[in-house]
């Protein structure tokens, strides 16, 4: 029987250039999709799957996604004196309970294998979960996309497993692809191999790493010998893929659509995508969306 996954990572340490000047003062993971912040989605999806501690890993000036987690007091108080029990049942609901969050620092900027192997000591000797907070998974299922790994995991009995959706073939050259080997699911195939940033004519085919793994702990003895590779950084593909060498490694093909909210486009799409699918903002958002639209 294969151990459970209680513990996920989140990686919440980069600088969000591509945002400046609006993250000058606020983290990147912090912009809100309508009114929740990147984040919180995330972690809304991870605790859903059932995850019960989260790791995140964080760099300098990040100090408000640790507030953003913890309990404010005076808040509370505020909503309670008002009235407003509502509001406070939904904060306190939100809030994960003492010891079930950990912040580390990742103080140099070595990338995603290396965030991963900070997180090392919290995480143990156990499979673990990564999610990486800037692509949003909004499923079409009651399912989010952790938890439909988490139960392909229960099914193929352990190993390790990652989310993989459809690209444009001529965007291979953009992601981590994979290829397919027997399928031993409904959606959930062997990995035959994985490739980083392929060209389109020798990628292995057009699925791609969505930023979503479950990895077993092994892991972390090869990263921490892993030489730098592509942007001079420790790349988890690069462990992923020695690690394959010995342990069988699945792909989840995720039934929903992905936003990346790294780019203005997919954060912009995300914030249309998860308005409309709100019953208490659509019906009035769409007609102006549209209203909009005709008027450009």
């Amino acid at each position: 029987m294969a151990s459970p996954i209680r513990k996920a990572i989140l990686p919440v340490a980069g600088l969000g250039t591509r945002f400046l000047p609006a993250t000058k003062a606020v983290p990147k993971e912090m912009l809100t999709v309508v009114d929740r912040p990147v984040v919180q989605h995330v972690v809304d999806e991870a605790r859903a799957a059932g995850i019960e501690h989260i790791v995140f890993v964080t760099g300098r000036n990040k100090g408000v996604i640790e507030d953003h987690f913890d309990r404010q007091y005076e808040l509370e108080a505020t909503l309670a004196e008002r009235g407003k029990y509502q509001l406070l049942d939904a904060l306190r609901d939100e809030t994960m309970g003492p010891g079930k969050t950990s912040f580390t620092r990742q103080q140099l900027p070595l990338g995603l294998g290396h965030a991963v192997w900070c997180a090392r000591d919290i995480i143990g000797d156990e499979p673990f979960a990564l999610l990486l907070p800037d692509m949003l998974h909004k499923s079409r299922s009651n399912k989010g996309c952790l938890a439909q790994m988490v139960a392909a995991y229960a099914k193929t009995g352990g190993g390790n497993h990652l989310a993989v959706y459809e690209v444009p073939p001529e965007q291979t050259d953009q992601y981590g692809i994979v290829g397919l080997g027997e399928e031993v699911g409904a959606g959930v195939h062997r990995i035959s191999g994985m490739v980083e940033k392929p060209k389109k004519d020798v990628a292995p085919s057009n699925l791609a790493i969505s930023g979503r793994y479950i990895l077993q702990p092994e892991i972390f003895d090869l990263l921490a010998s892993q030489e730098r590779g592509a942007g001079n950084e420790i790349q988890l593909t690069d462990s992923m893929l020695k690690l394959a060498k010995s342990q069988d490694f699945y792909s989840v093909t995720f039934d929903g659509a992905i936003y990346d909210c790294g780019s203005k486009l997919g954060f912009l799409m995300a914030n249309v995508a998860y308005a409309l699918s709100r019953p208490d903002i659509a019906r009035e958002f769409r007609p102006e969306l549209d209203a909009l639209l005709k008027g450009q």
